[in-house]
Order: C-alpha cells, then sequence, then structure tokens
C-alpha cells in the first residue's frame, strides 16, 4: 500500500504562483510514477503532469506547459507541483496520485484526499 498526502492549496490571484506538495508513505519502493491530476466542478478529473519515480521523466497536459513544473524529492518521498502564471481555469480541486500509464485516470492505483486550488479574476 502506498498513502499519499496533498498539501499546498489555496486562493490566489490570477497570475500568481502556487506550489504543491505531495508525500507519499507506505510501500515507496513500488511507485512508478507519480501525477496530478484535476477536477473542476462539474467536469471529470484530468490529467495534469506526471513524473517517473525512478528516472524523474516528466510529461505536461498542453494546458501546463510552460507553467507548471513537476519535481520530485526521492529521499523525502515528496512530489511537488509548481504552478506560475495561474489562470481561473486552473481552479480545481488537485490530486496527486501514484500508478502506471502516463495521463490515465483508471491506470492509477493509489490517490490522495487532493487539496483545492481556486485562482480568482
Amino acid at each position: 500500500q502506498v498513502q499519499l498526502a496533498e498539501s499546498g492549496g489555496g486562493l490566489v490571484q490570477a497570475g500568481a504562483s502556487l506550489r504543491l506538495s505531495c508525500v507519499a508513505s507506505g510501500r515507496t519502493g513500488s511507485i512508478y510514477t507519480i501525477q496530478w491530476f484535476r477536477q473542476a466542478p462539474g467536469k471529470d478529473r484530468e490529467f495534469v503532469a506526471a513524473i517517473s519515480w525512478a528516472g524523474g521523466a516528466t510529461y505536461y497536459t498542453d494546458s501546463v506547459k510552460g507553467r507548471f513544473t513537476i519535481s520530485r524529492d526521492n529521499a523525502k518521498n515528496m512530489i511537488y507541483l509548481q504552478m506560475s502564471s495561474l489562470k481561473p481555469e486552473d481552479t480545481a480541486v488537485y490530486y496527486c496520485a501514484a500508478g502506471g500509464g502516463i495521463a490515465s485516470v483508471t491506470a492509477m492505483d493509489y490517490w490522495g484526499q487532493g487539496t483545492q486550488v481556486t485562482v480568482s479574476s
């Protein structure tokens, strides 16, 4: 089992930056990738970014490329999502997840409880 816990959400104005954190615990040696997803009210959960736990390769959805950066600190079992130039359309609950297939909600084996990010215009 792997446990994930997000933190760092909040209310910010458009154009601001915010850093989300996710701490992994439990059988972290079994982690293949850590990914961030988000879900806005009334919408499906969507992929944001992913990082390979071992090699550090990163992947992003097009709408956040150049604005968001995913990183990891394996020694601390921490994963970060640095978000810059935030837009109102980035408003959502952000989830940290662990699993295999990149950008696939159904491929995730473990989920955190989520952290709310609200961007005001």
